[in-house]
């Protein structure tokens, strides 16, 4: 049941993140035809592209750790061995769970919390910025997740005493 769920909210957040790129390309696209062909730029654009930034790299993010694809700087880690490797990564899912779930998710609402309850609105899009901001408990939520569910994977690898394997190079 968990795992169906689990590949409904990866799929999901794989075509929002996808599709909010795609605005992205085509508002930039807009922006610069506005400016150098048409000679009138946009007022609207660059406020769009910015919003749409912050989502995409926060969205983006989760679908990276979620795929192990995230920026990391494996050069001392693989100098471990295969045993102290594994308690570096159940330090590294348990510190990206505890940040995301503290800091993104309960942080971030508040936030969304304060900024909607202040009407803060953007001077040229005139959105709510708390609706801009939903991107960091959202995100947030996703990282946990993410990092939990690894984080339960490495203790059930070291629990069951299995053999642990080496990183591909």
């Amino acid at each position: 049941m968990f795992a169906k769920v689990k590949k409904i909210l990866d799929r999901t957040l794989e075509v929002l993140v996808t599709v909010v790129m795609l605005v992205l390309v085509v508002d930039v696209v807009w922006q610069v035809f506005t400016r150098y062909i048409l000679r009138n730029p946009s007022s609207w654009t660059e406020e769009l592209a910015t919003f749409l930034m912050i989502w995409v790299g926060l969205l983006g993010a989760s679908v990276a750790l979620n795929r192990n694809a995230h920026l990391g700087i494996d050069y001392f880690t693989l100098k471990l061995s295969p045993e102290k490797r594994l308690y570096t990564q159940l330090l590294v899912f348990f510190c990206i769970a505890a940040f995301s779930l503290l800091v993104m998710v309960i942080g971030g609402i508040k936030l969304v919390w304060i900024t909607l309850q202040t009407n803060q609105v953007s001077p040229a899009l005139g959105l709510k910025m708390g609706h801009v901001y939903l991107a960091v408990p959202i995100s947030g939520a996703f990282l946990a997740l993410y990092s939990t569910e690894f984080f339960i994977e490495k203790i059930t690898t070291l629990a069951s005493g299995k053999q642990i394997s080496q990183p591909h190079d």
